[in-house]
């Protein structure tokens, strides 16, 4: 009789955390950028201002768009494959990369072999509940990331650092292109569904590098 107890008390206990967590096939994520250090200066605190980042998610396929006022970029991942897709616009000029598996791992390979360490600090970003957490790299470097465990996003490698994270990253810090430390926070999460458009590789209009 225990034994029976104690099976119907583990279902109920899965389908209450089962319930407590969505696997999201399609949302559309919205970033802020700001300088995480203070001393930056002002030419690049407003640069970073009025830069943003969105990412989008339709089943197995995500697309991150960077876009500032010196340049813009997008990487379209199809997770099935493991390829990507890397566009870059400066100026007039534009620029195609494409990645397959291997070339994207090794894109990638500082991000391999890290590990999470989650802490006991939470803060609510967008009404969700998130959880701070550690990323210790190889490299012996450090970046802070705060995570919801009540959306899964069905692609978690639009970062890539991300693949291992149980739930969907609001904000997390980086390193920008010219070595400044670099804050994006969600400031807004949609889970309409996503035009299949955005996901087309351009087969005009860029130079192959």
């Amino acid at each position: 009789m225990k034994k029976i107890l104690l099976f119907i008390l583990l279902v109920i206990v899965s389908a209450k955390l089962l319930a407590q967590q969505r696997i999201i096939a399609e949302c559309t994520i919205n970033y802020s950028i700001s300088a995480v250090d203070s001393s930056e200066s002002e030419t690049m605190k407003h640069s970073l201002k009025s830069s943003t980042k969105n990412v989008y998610i339709k089943g197995n396929e995500s697309r991150t768009d960077l876009i500032s006022s010196a340049y813009s970029q997008s990487v379209i991942y199809e997770k099935t494959t493991g390829n990507a897709t890397i566009l870059r616009e400066f100026g007039n000029s534009k620029f195609m990369t494409r990645l397959d598996n291997e070339k994207w791992l090794k894109e990638n390979k500082q991000f391999e072999g890290l590990t999470i360490e989650n802490t006991t600090e939470h803060k609510s970003i967008l009404g969700y509940d998130c959880i701070k957490a550690l990323l210790h790299l190889k490299d012996g470097t450090t970046a802070t990331i705060y995570f919801t465990k009540s959306i899964i996003p069905s692609v978690k490698e639009f970062e890539y650092q991300f693949k291992d994270i149980n739930g969907l990253v609001l904000s997390y810090e980086a390193i920008g292109a010219k070595g400044e430390k670099v804050k994006y926070t969600a400031t807004k999460v949609n889970l309409s569904p996503v035009p299949s458009n955005i996901f087309a590789i351009p087969t005009s209009g860029y130079r192959i590098l």
